[in-house]
């Protein structure tokens, strides 16, 4: 049996996420702590006792997401489970490929806050309010809604930028496109197509004001071996050498989230278990739709989903 550690991006965040870990775990504490020294503020009082409409800024929300999942790490390195002893490979949505890098031990934690944050601010300044849009396609594969994505260019942006699981594409592009990309995918019979309640058109072209923001930040930091292999989002394969992180962040901003690739690869590889560790169940169900055979699937953000794994 094979088991991946899988951590969540954005739209999984919530009030209050992540705190029992930190009143139940000195170490999950720690790494709210060391968030808020990294960031020069307290996050974590956003997190806990904040507002959601806050909370839901890119630049919190990443940073926010990616200390949670590493406070529920430390909860069970407490409890002597580790992506070492315990993981095959670890993989992230987006955000969460940092998280993965973070747990691996490829990045500090405070590193990883901080390049969390001007991520989400460089993305978010990278196109207008308004300017740009992200929809959801459901119930259409990944080729036609790439060719959705293109009819609906017309000389705009319009990509797919998230693979999620067999009946779920994301498109982002200009406003207009994405507009278009919803009436041409209900056509070819998509089961739903809506606007998502996103500030900026994420993995697109449009984005490359922000990569050039974070191939300067990344070339300031260390990153070093995983303690596992990381199966990447813009490659869908497992990598280990810390040099090619660098182009692979950097080509993650404009670039597809190919999570479902990244889910098949996984499998082929032999996976049968995948622990969600963060908030939220999101991944655990595009797996179980992306997955063929019988796998195992645990979400951990609480400290009883803790208890729960370490039997």
């Amino acid at each position: 049996m094979s088991r991946a550690f899988v951590f969540p991006g954005q739209g999984a965040q919530t009030i209050g996420m992540g705190r029992a870990l930190a009143d139940a775990y000195p170490a999950a504490k720690a790494v709210f702590d060391e968030v808020d020294a990294a960031l020069g503020e307290k996050l974590s009082a956003l997190i806990w006792e904040g507002d959601i409409a806050e909370l839901t800024l890119t630049q919190n929300a990443q940073p926010a997401l990616m200390a949670t999942s590493i406070a529920a790490l430390r909860a069970l390195e407490a409890e002597g489970i580790s992506v070492a002893s315990h993981a095959d490979f670890v993989a992230g949505h987006s955000l969460g490929e940092y998280s993965a890098l973070c747990a691996a031990g490829a990045l500090s934690l405070s590193d990883t806050a901080r390049l969390l944050r001007l991520r989400g601010e460089a993305m978010q300044e990278a196109v207008p309010v308004g300017v740009g849009a992200m929809a959801a396609l459901l119930g259409l594969d990944f080729a036609t809604a790439q060719a959705v994505a293109e009819e609906a260019a017309q000389g705009e942006v319009c990509q797919a930028a998230n693979d999620n699981d067999p009946a779920q594409v994301v498109v982002s592009g200009h406003k207009g496109a994405v507009e278009r990309a919803i009436e041409i995918a209900k056509a070819k019979g998509a089961k739903r197509a809506l606007l998502l309640p996103v500030s900026a058109p994420f993995h697109c072209a449009l984005m490359q004001p922000a990569a050039h923001r974070m191939a300067e930040a990344l070339s300031a930091v260390v990153i070093s071996k995983p303690s596992v292999p990381v199966v990447v989002n813009v490659r869908a394969e497992a990598v280990t050498e810390p040099d090619r992180f660098f182009d692979l962040l950097v080509a993650q901003v404009t670039g597809s989230v190919r999570w479902r690739e990244s889910v098949l690869w996984m499998e082929t590889a032999g996976v049968t278990e995948y622990w969600e560790i963060g908030a939220g169940k999101a991944l655990s169900g595009m797996i179980k739709r992306i997955t063929s055979g019988e796998v195992v699937l645990k979400a951990i953000g609480t400290p009883e989903d803790v208890a729960a794994v370490r039997g």
